[in-house]
């Protein structure tokens, strides 16, 4: 998809946000364009005019959550803090509102799957820049002494984000408190 005019990528996000709706009501293989148009007030048509289908509005999802994941983590992480809290504070800017939606919904794990069939190449590549951000921030903190890695930062961020990419499963509020968890066990982990 090219860039878009600025009241063409208003127009998208909208239609992200209604399809988001729509496919955590009825999950994504039962969502059609018809109730993602309906949903974004508009007609089928003229939401074909934005994305060729749904699996294209699926892929630039992700790449929407990972842009914004990037750089809400980047900004935590360029904090000062403990290594626990800001662990804590990325792992919640990682995730997003966008994953509370997803796990709160019957038809969370479906649209989990996504990034395993129709967008795994923007999850790569989203994966591949976060595991940067965490990778410089942790490189930052062994010059400072505040952490000690076993490995590579960028190895070390590779498995921080697959660990918490593991524990995302529905109900939302365990997911949550096993985030906080894992922030914790990590940070001792980290400065032990």
């Amino acid at each position: 998809m090219m860039d878009a005019p600025q009241g063409d990528q208003v127009k998208q996000e909208a239609i992200m946000a209604a399809a988001m709706a729509v496919m955590c009501q009825y999950g994504f293989r039962r969502t059609s364009m018809e109730d993602i148009a309906r949903a974004a007030g508009m007609s089928r048509p003229a939401l074909y005019q934005h994305f060729r289908n749904k699996e294209d509005i699926a892929r630039r999802m992700v790449d929407v959550y990972f842009e914004t994941a990037a750089k809400a983590v980047a900004e935590v992480l360029a904090e000062d803090g403990p290594v626990a809290d800001l662990l804590a504070r990325a792992f919640a800017a990682k995730t997003g509102p966008l994953l509370r939606e997803m796990l709160e919904s019957p038809h969370g794990a479906d649209l989990l799957d996504l990034k395993d069939s129709h967008a795994r190449d923007e999850v790569a590549a989203g994966t591949v820049r976060l595991t940067g951000v965490f990778a410089a921030w942790l490189a930052r903190e062994v010059q400072r002494g505040r952490v000690v890695l076993e490995g590579t930062p960028e190895e070390t961020a590779a498995l921080i984000l697959g660990a918490l990419d593991g524990i995302k499963q529905p109900p939302f509020e365990q997911f949550e408190a096993q985030r906080a968890r894992l922030a914790r066990l990590l940070a001792r982990g980290l400065t032990e």
